[in-house]
């Protein structure tokens, strides 16, 4: 039965991530190719996407594999001939415990390193493509239109990436426009963005309310280029890039960057902890639902169902109870309740179909005598 789960776990991963991959990918693509990247640049975007795909389609490959196999059996009748031989519920629950216990250590890898290590490397390469995106609007010799109102030529760019001859026309704001010329100017990279540098040269400011100009010049001005294309966010390392042991032990020093609390990252730390277990819960809620109908010809599509909606119930205990703890984080330790609900459930339902089975023997048995 282990061999069943497992193998048919992994059929239902590998279509659910497909679904998931392919939708992502898309978004991607469409975002990407707008830009001018590569069809390389796309798929190193999207491989780096699929561990966090991945745990997110782990809990219902579990599910669907837990509900198959035991449907499964049913139907071929091996499951009433495992129950007449005297195997407990609790006994046939066995493997259905391991294979939730391996997916779950599966899940463990993802949130604790593959997860956090893909989105760390994500950001950089987002921070990288956002410079260069920046970059492509330096083009020597015409006239570039970033956005509505922004205009930029430059007549030359030099072997050893010196701007010479720079204009740059703002006039994004209504209240006033102002007209930026350099002799040269150089594109420099800061933690905020990249910063056009432009040295001996004037800005002259027109407010068209007064018809007032203001000539100011100047030896060396920054201009920050980067809001050309949105504000810069790639790179930063937030909660979601942050290792495990860091957000369970917080520093004071990465509590002030992230500007949050320690307990509001000691529960991101136990989030991703509840998350090992819901492979496991969702596997005992599949079978022990089916357990409960026993034979039938016609299936068991109501216990099919119930144990979907009981699934569905813990998925929104989960997100429930997370956004609720986001709102007070000193009661992260409530993060595990769904789960705990969710296995009490399992084992009050197994605990149920023993006993509903040993009434109906014993009524059988005393119709016979």
């Amino acid at each position: 039965m282990l061999s069943q789960l497992l193998t048919l776990f992994g059929f239902f991963a590998l279509i659910l991530v497909a679904v998931y991959w392919v939708n992502r990918a898309v978004i991607l693509f469409d975002q990407l190719i707008a830009d001018g990247q590569s069809a390389w640049v796309f798929l190193e975007f999207t491989a780096l996407t699929l561990p966090n795909v991945i745990r997110l389609v782990l809990p219902m490959a579990a599910f669907v594999a837990s509900v198959y196999v035991t449907n499964r059996l049913s139907s071929d009748s091996e499951l009433v001939v495992m129950q007449a031989t005297g195997f407990s519920p609790f006994r046939l629950a066995r493997p259905v415990l391991y294979f939730g216990v391996v997916v779950g250590l599966m899940m463990a890898v993802l949130v604790h390193y593959l997860v956090p290590s893909s989105r760390v490397t994500l950001a950089e390469r987002q921070s990288e493509i956002s410079q260069d995106v920046t970059a492509r609007f330096l083009i020597e010799g015409g006239f570039v239109h970033p956005v509505s109102g922004l205009t930029l030529y430059i007549r030359e760019i030099s072997p050893l990436g010196e701007l010479q001859d720079v204009f740059l026309s703002d006039s994004r704001k209504p209240e006033f426009k102002t007209i930026y010329t350099a002799e040269r100017a150089l594109l420099v990279r800061s933690d905020s963005g990249p910063k056009l540098v432009m040295f001996d040269g004037m800005a002259q400011s027109l407010t068209p309310a007064s018809n007032a100009l203001a000539v100011t010049r100047f030896a060396d001005f920054s201009y920050d280029i980067g809001a050309l294309i949105g504000p810069a966010t790639g790179g930063r390392i937030g909660m979601d890039e942050m290792a495990t042991p860091a957000l369970l032990w917080p520093d004071p020093s990465e509590v002030e960057r992230l500007n949050t609390t320690p307990e509001a990252l000691i529960f991101a730390g136990h989030e991703r902890i509840s998350q090992m277990f819901l492979p496991l819960v969702s596997a005992l809620i599949g079978f022990a639902t089916l357990l409960l109908g026993g034979f039938s010809r016609f299936g068991l599509w109501r216990q099919i169902a119930a144990a979907t909606v009981l699934l569905i119930i813990v998925q929104l205990l989960v997100n429930a109870a997370a956004s609720a703890i986001r709102q007070s984080p000193e009661l992260w330790p409530a993060v595990y309740g769904p789960e705990a609900a969710g296995l009490a459930l399992g084992m009050a339902m197994l605990f149920y179909s023993g006993r509903a089975r040993r009434i109906r023997r014993g009524a059988g048995l005393a119709v016979a005598s």
